[in-house]
């Protein structure tokens, strides 16, 4: 940790001396000798020292001594709330099963319905708590929590109360995602309509009036909701003014990417089985693609996401965790990282803005976080190493010094 790093008493704060990876725009070489202006809480000046007008008198200096300086991460697709674990199901992976198969069988989303279901608000808060603590460990700034294992309307409610809680009890910033239609309850087995109908719209309409909710999201997959069943939630979802995204093509081709761009969706996520119209349509709609190559590991996938497509169509690339019990357990975005280029080919540029300034576009947060731009939060990620690749690279290694969140040391 910096000898000295700014605390919430004061009001300006220079850090100098650091190796600046600010991440606005496209590929920028990193600034050497760089220097971050803080003024309550926001960045007032962002680049080279020997370029920025002198400050006030009474501003505290911190010496970076040399350390690379990026925006703070973001992960903009988990689901670190929920009960139980399926570490069951790891090992039925193991012995030859399919994700598909275990979610006949009844496992997969509906198995750890079950568990989230019998804990309170705070009992998910507390759960949850190990899994958000590891990621800000990392860097990690702000983060995505989807409901989607309540699956009634007061178990949703209660997992999005959660989410908030866990905006109160940590220095972080939550974007809460309304994930009603994850999966078909037990009970609703073979009446996909009337679950929608009966639960998840009017859970919606439950959860905008509550102030809960910032997007909401669906899973589009044979095995939960078809791309029609799904449009129904984003037109409600359109018409209470809320940003919409959305789980497709992960296990097969349905058209998911394609009707999430139709509603000018902030993403779609995974996209394992999209192809050039796909891509195409969200380059057109503004549409990032969030990618989550632990859950590709994880269930052992062999199709990978068409990356050559999205950079020929030129669409925002995002890479995430996907934190959950089932198919990622995973809450290392550092390792998100590595993943995302070992196994999907992504640049450093591409890893780092994906969990920088791509992820906050994913989150419809751009004008606030995900570069070190004037004007912005100053949440702020300084690493004891002096690449970038270097956060890349490693596996199973934190070079986190310091983080800085809204302009305060954490």
């Amino acid at each position: 940790m910096l000898q000295s790093a700014p605390d919430a008493s004061e009001a300006s704060v220079l850090l100098r001396n650091g190796r600046l990876a600010t991440m606005a725009g496209g590929q920028t070489p990193l600034i050497e000798d760089g220097a971050l202006l803080i003024r309550s809480g926001r960045i007032a000046y962002s680049g080279a020292i020997a370029d920025m007008p002198s400050p006030d008198l009474d501003t505290q200096v911190v010496d970076l001594e040399g350390r690379l300086v990026t925006p703070a991460l973001i992960d903009c697709h988990t689901h670190i709330v929920h009960g139980g674990n399926r570490a069951r199901e790891f090992e039925m992976r193991l012995n030859g099963a399919t994700y598909v198969e275990i979610a006949r069988a009844g496992g997969g989303i509906v198995s750890t319905v079950r568990a989230t279901r019998a804990l309170s608000v705070a009992e998910l808060v507390s759960a949850a708590l190990p899994r958000l603590d590891a990621l800000l460990a990392e860097g990690v700034s702000t983060i995505e929590i989807k409901s989607g294992y309540g699956l009634t309307i007061e178990a949703e409610l209660a997992m999005l109360r959660a989410a908030r809680e866990l905006e109160r009890a940590r220095a972080v910033r939550v974007r809460a995602t309304y994930l009603g239609a994850h999966a078909v309850p037990e009970e609703y087995k073979g009446r996909s309509q009337s679950y929608l109908d009966e639960v998840v719209l009017p859970g919606l309409r439950r959860a905008h009036a509550d102030g809960l909710v910032d997007a909401v999201d669906g899973f589009c997959e044979s095995i939960a909701f078809s791309p029609d069943e799904i449009a129904q939630v984003f037109r409600l979802a359109k018409e209470l003014g809320l940003p919409v995204k959305l789980h497709a093509e992960q296990l097969g081709w349905l058209g998911g990417a394609r009707r999430a761009a139709s509603f000018d969706a902030l993403s779609a996520d995974h996209l394992e089985y999209l192809d050039d119209d796909d891509a195409k349509a969200m380059a057109a709609s503004g549409t990032a693609a969030v990618l989550l190559p632990g859950a590709f590991y994880a269930i052992r996938e062999t199709r990978k996401p068409d990356v050559a497509a999205l950079r020929r169509h030129r669409v925002p690339i995002a890479v995430a965790t996907d934190c959950n019990p089932g198919t990622s357990p995973l809450t290392s975005l550092l390792l998100a990282m590595n993943m995302a280029a070992t196994l999907f080919g992504l640049t450093v540029e591409e890893c780092l803005a994906g969990t920088t300034r791509v992820a906050a576009r994913a989150l419809g947060l751009s004008s606030e976080t995900g570069t070190l731009e004037v004007g912005k939060s100053a949440d702020i990620a300084v690493w004891d190493c002096e690449s970038t690749a270097e956060l890349v690279y490693r596996i199973g290694f934190n070079p986190l010094n310091t983080r800085i969140f809204k302009g305060i040391t954490q």
